[in-house]
């Protein structure tokens, strides 16, 4: 699972405005913050209130082509948006840090806080039997991945009761150790457009 929630996307002008300054061109930029066209005929290039023009854009689209030194207006323009996704998945994420903060909800002081339930796991692709082939019943077949996620909910169910009556941080431990990998974590993430066409690339 990945959900992506409150986008939202700053510093369209700044960008504009400093892309043009190595030619002095900024005579030719085009873009603003109202759109020029009637509402049923908008160039549909508007962003967050800020509109970029066809001048503009052509010009964004040539540096982007050019390679990285060339496009550094994409550095300037940031994006901040939730992002919720299993702790695999932000393992691979975290290799994208040059010029992201994050803030995410936490594991540490966090996890007692609710029972946990299936739907805290990103298991779309568990397998909850064996495929269709015969089950040979003198062969003993573990349990599916599914059945296993449940059985480890279930555990970490039993320790979360065991320290929240004791608080005994041997419980605890138990829980931030058996905790998979498929555990959903939210995290508030702020990043630019350059970063992103790497994540998007990679």
């Amino acid at each position: 699972m990945l959900k992506i929630e409150n986008a939202e996307v700053l510093g369209w002008e700044h960008a504009i405005r400093g892309m043009r300054n190595p030619k002095n061109s900024w005579a030719k930029s085009d873009s603003g913050p109202e759109c020029p066209y009637e509402k049923e005929k908008c160039c549909g290039e508007c962003q967050q209130n800020f509109c970029i023009g066809p001048n503009d854009k052509q010009l964004m689209m040539a540096l982007r082509n050019a390679g990285t030194d060339h496009r550094k207006f994409m550095r300037m323009i940031t994006v901040y948006l939730d992002i919720t996704a299993p702790l695999y998945w932000w393992k691979e994420f975290d290799t994208y840090k040059v010029g992201t903060v994050a803030n995410s909800c936490s594991t540490m002081h966090k996890i007692t806080e609710k029972e946990f339930t299936l739907e805290n796991f990103s298991c779309e692709h568990l397998l909850s039997y064996w495929g269709e082939e015969k089950v040979n019943p003198t062969i003993i077949y573990p349990c599916t991945p599914m059945q296993h996620l449940n059985q480890t909910i279930a555990c970490l169910n039993v320790c979360r009761k065991k320290y929240l009556e004791t608080k005994d941080k041997k419980y605890w431990w138990q829980m931030i150790q058996l905790l998979p990998s498929s555990y959903n974590q939210r995290r508030t993430v702020m990043l630019n457009y350059e970063v992103l066409a790497n994540i998007y690339k990679s």
